[in-house]
């Protein structure tokens, strides 16, 4: 794996606040459909609308393998493990939560596949990886994993985003992302929405408000459809695809698996590599300094 992992701690949220709901008002729903491979008419889909949804990715032993890797993990069971962000309410009082209280005061994990070998095993799949090849015409690195974790009634809103924004990787690099659902996802509890075809118009500024994110009115209302995935099914996106989650408003949790793959030769292997990815990133993607209102 590619070393975006180090220097990582374990934290507090930050982020959130009011939004529009009218942000997430999807025009339609994409159901997911069974996933047996990659065929050339689902080759240029992901093209055309810069996403899939493919039903049963991974099947329920693996399901159940990537919880119980996870609440090893929020449990304490790996010492050492630091890659936890907990949900702003919980700051101070950690070391009185169960675990059954733990998994509601989670909002992420990040680069844990190296602490857990059932997360490792779905991360580097066979399939996954071929999957991942035959979408960015090269040999796939997994360079970031994170589960992402939205607590029944206080999960956070994801704003809408492109994840290169986040990613210090060669600049116009191809990256995979892969969003894997462990629970049922709709809209109630958050599931991913996002705008197809968007990824063909390339990076666009993003903006320090409630999260890193695109501006509220770069946001094509217009075109929003939700993912709503059942356990196992999984969002295949490119990196530059404009997608974000709502709050979870239900009593439901809904926890997902993200994976994220670039060729090898786009990840850096040293410390000045990185700055200076970096620093390319954030002339593209970082927008703080223009005169806009979000």
């Amino acid at each position: 794996m590619g070393r975006q992992a180090e220097e990582i701690s374990e934290s507090v949220d930050r982020g959130g606040g009011d939004y529009d709901p009218g942000l997430y008002r999807a025009a339609e729903s994409v159901p997911a459909e069974p996933f047996g491979g990659l065929s050339d008419g689902l080759r240029d889909r992901y093209r055309r609308d810069g996403f899939l949804s493919a039903g049963g990715l991974i099947d329920e032993r693996r399901v159940g393998e990537a919880i119980a890797g996870i609440d090893r993990l929020i449990g304490g069971g790996v010492p050492g493990f630091r890659g936890i962000q907990w949900e702003a309410g919980v700051k101070g009082r950690l070391a009185d939560l169960d675990l059954e209280q733990r998994r509601h005061a989670v909002r992420k994990l990040v680069y844990y596949v190296d602490h857990e070998p059932r997360l490792h095993s779905i991360a580097h799949d066979p399939a996954i990886l071929a999957l991942a090849a035959d979408l960015l015409g090269a040999e796939p690195e997994l360079f970031a994993d994170q589960a992402l974790l939205k607590p029944p009634g206080i999960g956070r809103e994801k704003p809408w985003h492109q994840d290169v924004a986040y990613f210090d990787v060669r600049p116009g690099a191809p990256v995979v992302g892969l969003w894997i659902a462990l629970d049922r996802t709709d809209p109630g509890n958050g599931c991913m929405h996002v705008i197809p075809g968007s990824h063909r118009a390339g990076p666009v500024p993003h903006f320090s408000r409630r999260d890193f994110q695109l501006c509220d009115t770069d946001v094509a209302r217009d075109s929003v459809v939700a993912v709503p995935l059942d356990p196992g099914g999984c969002l295949i996106f490119d990196g530059l695809l404009h997608h974000g989650t709502p709050r979870n408003t239900s009593e439901r949790r809904r926890w997902a698996l993200q994976f994220h793959y670039a060729p090898a030769e786009a990840i850096w292997r040293s410390r000045d590599e990185r700055a200076a990815y970096r620093e390319r990133r954030l002339a593209v993607f970082g927008g703080d300094g223009l005169d806009v209102t979000c």
